[in-house]
């Protein structure tokens, strides 16, 4: 029981290790050739899992060979646009100038239900207010509204905003980040007043403490048990 507690341990970890070397575009968008990679391996690494006749580096070698292979294929991708096209496929224009083009639903095997399903996520109710809507290579759906149906923005009135970078946590649950507090340039000082400024004594007592490029704090104290 320990050595196939041992082995799983070995083989999960491992393909923890490889996923990760791919990269986070792997690991958030799978493409068709990713998503078959993903599919192997975990059947690769199951059948060692629970056989401890089949040596561990038996099931350890495809793995390494498989993730190699996409190392490859990745770089081909990137390297070679055609390559790319081959092997991933191109975007599809699904929705442009507001019509609904019916022959690239059913080439994609899209039904209408399915298409103003994802529409609606996006927050687009009808089709009128799109220019293009693209169906991309990993199944994810790109909507482009016409220039009057975009936000306003402080940029189109003419407004100048100062950036407030990104926010970097103090306090996490409770927990006094000090490498984080040194780095963004403030003191255990500052950080006092930070907190009395919202009513707190100690970094125990905030939940969430962050602070942006500007100085401005965002703090959410902790709820005390029971209520």
């Amino acid at each position: 029981m320990f050595v196939v507690l041992i082995r799983t341990v070995v083989l999960y970890l491992f393909i923890i290790a490889g996923i990760r070397l791919l990269g986070k575009h792997q690991i958030g968008e799978l493409e068709p050739s990713e998503l078959v990679l993903t599919l192997i391996i975990a059947d690769l690494a199951s059948v060692p899992m629970q056989d401890n006749g089949i040596p561990l580096l038996s099931g350890l070698i495809p793995i390494v060979v498989l993730l190699a292979l996409s190392s490859i294929i990745s770089v081909l991708c990137t390297r070679s646009i055609a390559f790319r096209a081959l092997l991933c496929g191109k975007p599809s224009i699904i929705v442009e100038n507001g019509l609904v083009i019916e022959a690239e639903l059913k080439k994609n095997r899209l039904t209408l239900d399915e298409l103003m399903e994802e529409l609606r996520i996006q927050g687009y109710a009808d089709f009128k207010s799109i220019k293009f809507a693209l169906l991309e290579t990993n199944g994810q759906l790109s909507v482009l509204p016409f220039a009057a149906e975009k936000p306003v923005t402080a940029a189109h009135m003419g407004i100048a905003v100062q950036e407030a970078g990104l926010p970097v946590v103090l306090i996490s649950d409770g927990h006094l980040l000090e490498h984080n507090l040194k780095g963004a340039g403030y003191e255990t000082n500052w950080l006092e007043k930070q907190l009395a400024a919202h009513g707190l004594h100690s970094p125990r007592q905030a939940f969430l403490l962050t602070v942006d490029e500007g100085g401005n704090t965002y703090c959410v104290p902790k709820k005390e048990a029971g209520k």
